[in-house]
């Protein structure tokens, strides 16, 4: 036998040493640490979680909102997000399914889960209550939130959906 072998064996039997304690410990925490830091880069390359910056001043407005999202509801109008053709296309009607006429419609198209490509589409009437503005959303979920004023008051519609093939 070498040296070497004969350094780790002691009577044919194997023999703990201390490097192979160090290679232990070093496969351990090179394991923490590898982890810790693909969670900190996910963590803070991904969504905040915040949904208001204050959660306070967000409160003082709550009970106008709910009275708000109560005047829209009982307008009755039945609103439609999609997209279609690499357009953002909203469509609203009222009860008897005519065409309502809003002014300065706005889109705001964001991931779900992610800030970071969030995006305001000023959109443009079409005609008999049709709004679109073109955008191109990649495959995957996207939130767009419509927001818009009308003779009987503000407007507001949020939807999700999931785009396939870039359509």
């Amino acid at each position: 036998m070498n040296n070497h072998t004969e350094a780790h064996k002691v009577d044919g039997e194997f023999r703990f040493t201390g490097k192979h304690m160090l290679l232990i410990m070093l496969a351990f925490f090179g394991t923490i640490v590898t982890v810790n830091g693909y969670m900190a880069y996910k963590a803070s390359n991904s969504w905040t979680g915040l949904i208001v910056k204050n959660g306070y001043v967000a409160s003082q407005d709550f009970n106008a909102k709910v009275e708000e999202a109560r005047r829209q509801s009982a307008r009755g109008w039945v609103g439609e997000i999609a997209y279609v053709d690499g357009h953002v296309t909203f469509t609203l009607a009222d009860k008897a399914g005519k065409p309502v006429q809003l002014t300065n419609p706005v889109a705001l198209v964001g991931r779900p889960a992610f800030e970071g490509r969030d995006h305001r589409l000023a959109l443009v009437s079409m005609g008999q209550g049709v709004y679109r503005m073109k955008d191109a959303l990649e495959t995957g979920p996207w939130q767009i939130i419509v927001t818009a004023d009308s003779a009987d008051g503000p407007y507001r519609l949020e939807k999700r959906i999931l785009v396939k093939d870039g359509r």
